[in-house]
Protein backbone atom coordinates (compact mmCIF):
# COMPACT_ATOMS: atom_id res chain seq x y z
CA UNK A 1 0.00 0.00 0.00
CA UNK A 2 2.48 2.62 0.89
CA UNK A 3 4.45 1.75 -2.86
CA UNK A 4 1.34 3.14 -4.32
CA UNK A 5 0.79 6.21 -2.55
CA UNK A 6 4.36 6.95 -3.51
CA UNK A 7 3.80 5.98 -6.77
CA UNK A 8 1.17 8.21 -7.02
CA UNK A 9 2.52 10.91 -5.24
CA UNK A 10 4.50 11.07 -7.86
CA UNK A 11 2.50 11.28 -10.86
CA UNK A 12 1.15 14.17 -9.20
CA UNK A 13 4.39 15.81 -8.49
CA UNK A 14 5.33 15.22 -12.51
CA UNK A 15 1.92 16.09 -13.48
CA UNK A 16 2.23 19.58 -11.48
CA UNK A 17 6.06 19.76 -12.98
CA UNK A 18 4.46 19.50 -16.49
CA UNK A 19 0.96 21.95 -16.03
CA UNK A 20 3.49 24.45 -14.42
CA UNK A 21 6.11 23.99 -17.32
CA UNK A 22 3.13 24.62 -19.57
CA UNK A 23 1.54 27.14 -17.76
CA UNK A 24 5.05 29.10 -18.26
CA UNK A 25 5.44 28.18 -22.16
CA UNK A 26 1.98 29.98 -22.28
CA UNK A 27 2.91 33.00 -20.55
CA UNK A 28 6.75 33.11 -22.46
CA UNK A 29 4.44 33.13 -26.07
CA UNK A 30 2.17 35.74 -24.54
CA UNK A 31 5.33 37.85 -23.54
CA UNK A 32 6.72 37.55 -27.07
CA UNK A 33 3.59 38.31 -28.81
CA UNK A 34 3.39 41.60 -26.54
CA UNK A 35 7.51 42.34 -27.43
CA UNK A 36 6.41 42.05 -31.10
CA UNK A 37 3.90 44.24 -30.83
CA UNK A 38 5.57 46.74 -29.08
CA UNK A 39 8.36 46.91 -31.61
CA UNK A 40 5.76 47.41 -34.19
CA UNK A 41 4.22 50.25 -32.06
CA UNK A 42 7.94 51.93 -31.67
CA UNK A 43 8.11 51.84 -35.63
CA UNK A 44 4.72 52.94 -36.20
CA UNK A 45 5.54 55.91 -34.02
CA UNK A 46 8.68 57.08 -35.65
CA UNK A 47 7.16 56.65 -39.18
CA UNK A 48 3.70 59.07 -37.34
CA UNK A 49 6.68 61.57 -36.28
CA UNK A 50 8.24 61.70 -40.10
CA UNK A 51 4.63 62.29 -41.84
CA UNK A 52 4.33 65.68 -40.76
CA UNK A 53 7.17 66.86 -41.97
CA UNK A 54 6.56 65.12 -45.22
CA UNK A 55 3.59 66.77 -45.74
CA UNK A 56 5.07 70.34 -44.75
CA UNK A 57 7.70 69.33 -47.39
CA UNK A 58 5.26 68.65 -50.05
CA UNK A 59 3.22 71.72 -49.03
CA UNK A 60 5.94 74.04 -50.24
CA UNK A 61 6.32 72.82 -53.86
CA UNK A 62 2.55 71.77 -54.23
CA UNK A 63 0.37 73.40 -52.38
CA UNK A 64 -2.72 72.56 -54.52
CA UNK A 65 -2.80 69.06 -53.13
CA UNK A 66 -4.35 70.09 -49.79
CA UNK A 67 -6.58 67.49 -50.11
CA UNK A 68 -4.40 64.79 -50.23
CA UNK A 69 -1.95 66.64 -47.30
CA UNK A 70 -5.41 67.40 -45.13
CA UNK A 71 -6.26 63.46 -45.31
CA UNK A 72 -2.54 62.35 -44.84
CA UNK A 73 -2.70 64.30 -41.69
CA UNK A 74 -6.27 63.03 -40.67
CA UNK A 75 -5.18 59.43 -41.49
CA UNK A 76 -1.83 59.73 -39.25
CA UNK A 77 -4.26 61.60 -36.32
CA UNK A 78 -6.61 58.36 -36.63
CA UNK A 79 -3.49 55.88 -37.05
CA UNK A 80 -2.64 57.19 -33.50
CA UNK A 81 -5.57 57.04 -31.70
CA UNK A 82 -6.50 53.23 -32.71
CA UNK A 83 -5.75 50.68 -30.07
CA UNK A 84 -6.50 46.84 -30.49
CA UNK A 85 -4.46 44.80 -33.49
CA UNK A 86 -7.30 45.00 -35.70
CA UNK A 87 -7.73 48.56 -35.44
CA UNK A 88 -4.34 49.26 -36.18
CA UNK A 89 -4.04 47.12 -38.87
CA UNK A 90 -6.88 48.80 -40.85
CA UNK A 91 -6.04 52.88 -40.05
CA UNK A 92 -2.14 51.74 -40.93
CA UNK A 93 -2.96 50.37 -44.34
CA UNK A 94 -4.89 53.63 -44.73
CA UNK A 95 -1.75 55.41 -43.90
CA UNK A 96 0.26 53.26 -46.00
CA UNK A 97 -2.22 54.43 -49.48
CA UNK A 98 -2.04 58.03 -48.28
CA UNK A 99 2.08 57.79 -48.42
CA UNK A 100 2.12 56.25 -51.44
CA UNK A 101 -0.43 58.48 -52.92
CA UNK A 102 2.15 61.36 -51.82
CA UNK A 103 4.76 59.94 -53.29
CA UNK A 104 2.92 59.21 -56.76
CA UNK A 105 1.93 63.30 -56.68
CA UNK A 106 5.90 64.04 -56.21
CA UNK A 107 6.23 62.66 -59.28
CA UNK A 108 4.22 65.43 -60.82
CA UNK A 109 6.73 68.06 -58.83
CA UNK A 110 10.19 67.50 -60.27
CA UNK A 111 11.60 70.35 -58.29
CA UNK A 112 9.91 68.64 -55.14
CA UNK A 113 11.74 65.29 -55.91
CA UNK A 114 15.42 66.63 -56.50
CA UNK A 115 14.61 68.57 -53.07
CA UNK A 116 17.32 67.16 -50.85
CA UNK A 117 14.66 67.42 -47.83
CA UNK A 118 12.17 65.06 -49.32
CA UNK A 119 14.94 62.73 -50.67
CA UNK A 120 15.73 62.17 -47.13
CA UNK A 121 12.47 61.85 -45.91
CA UNK A 122 11.97 58.97 -48.61
CA UNK A 123 14.77 58.05 -47.63
CA UNK A 124 13.77 57.80 -44.05
CA UNK A 125 10.24 56.60 -44.65
CA UNK A 126 11.52 53.62 -46.55
CA UNK A 127 14.11 53.08 -44.01
CA UNK A 128 11.03 52.42 -41.44
CA UNK A 129 9.23 50.54 -43.56
CA UNK A 130 11.61 47.84 -43.85
CA UNK A 131 11.96 47.77 -40.44
CA UNK A 132 8.56 47.73 -40.10
CA UNK A 133 8.39 44.31 -42.31
CA UNK A 134 10.56 42.75 -40.01
CA UNK A 135 9.39 43.84 -36.89
CA UNK A 136 5.50 42.26 -38.53
CA UNK A 137 7.19 39.38 -39.77
CA UNK A 138 8.32 38.79 -36.36
CA UNK A 139 5.40 40.04 -34.27
CA UNK A 140 3.78 37.21 -36.78
CA UNK A 141 5.73 34.56 -35.85
CA UNK A 142 5.11 34.99 -32.21
CA UNK A 143 1.37 35.61 -32.77
CA UNK A 144 1.74 32.39 -34.41
CA UNK A 145 3.71 30.09 -31.65
CA UNK A 146 1.25 31.42 -29.31
CA UNK A 147 -1.86 30.17 -31.15
CA UNK A 148 -0.16 27.01 -31.58
CA UNK A 149 -0.06 26.51 -27.59
CA UNK A 150 -3.24 28.15 -27.27
CA UNK A 151 -5.00 26.10 -29.32
CA UNK A 152 -3.32 22.95 -29.52
CA UNK A 153 -4.30 19.88 -27.42
CA UNK A 154 -3.48 19.35 -24.15
CA UNK A 155 -1.93 22.97 -23.65
CA UNK A 156 -5.58 24.70 -24.64
CA UNK A 157 -7.03 23.30 -21.62
CA UNK A 158 -4.67 25.25 -19.39
CA UNK A 159 -4.69 28.04 -21.40
CA UNK A 160 -8.53 28.14 -21.75
CA UNK A 161 -8.71 27.70 -17.95
CA UNK A 162 -5.64 31.17 -17.14
CA UNK A 163 -7.84 32.91 -19.81
CA UNK A 164 -4.74 33.03 -22.57
CA UNK A 165 -6.39 34.31 -25.72
CA UNK A 166 -5.19 33.96 -29.67
CA UNK A 167 -3.38 36.61 -30.91
CA UNK A 168 -4.30 38.79 -34.14
CA UNK A 169 -2.14 38.65 -36.84
CA UNK A 170 -0.70 41.42 -38.34
CA UNK A 171 -1.37 41.43 -42.11
CA UNK A 172 -1.32 43.39 -45.13
CA UNK A 173 -4.00 43.97 -47.79
CA UNK A 174 -1.82 45.29 -50.61
CA UNK A 175 -1.04 43.31 -53.17
CA UNK A 176 1.73 45.60 -54.03
CA UNK A 177 3.12 44.78 -50.99
CA UNK A 178 2.45 41.12 -50.96
CA UNK A 179 3.92 39.82 -53.70
CA UNK A 180 7.67 39.91 -54.68
CA UNK A 181 8.73 42.19 -57.93
CA UNK A 182 8.68 40.05 -60.99
CA UNK A 183 11.71 40.09 -62.99
CA UNK A 184 11.84 39.40 -66.63
CA UNK A 185 14.82 38.87 -68.91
Amino acid sequence: MENITWIIAGVLVLLLVWVISLYNRLVRARNYMQEGWSGIDVLLKKRYDLLPNLVETVKGYAAHESKLLQEVTALRTRAMQTGSVEEKQVAEQAVTRAIGSLFAVAENYPDLKASANFQQLQADIAGVETELERARRYYNATVRDNNVLVEAFPSNIIANSAGFKKGVFFEIDNVAHRDAPRVSF
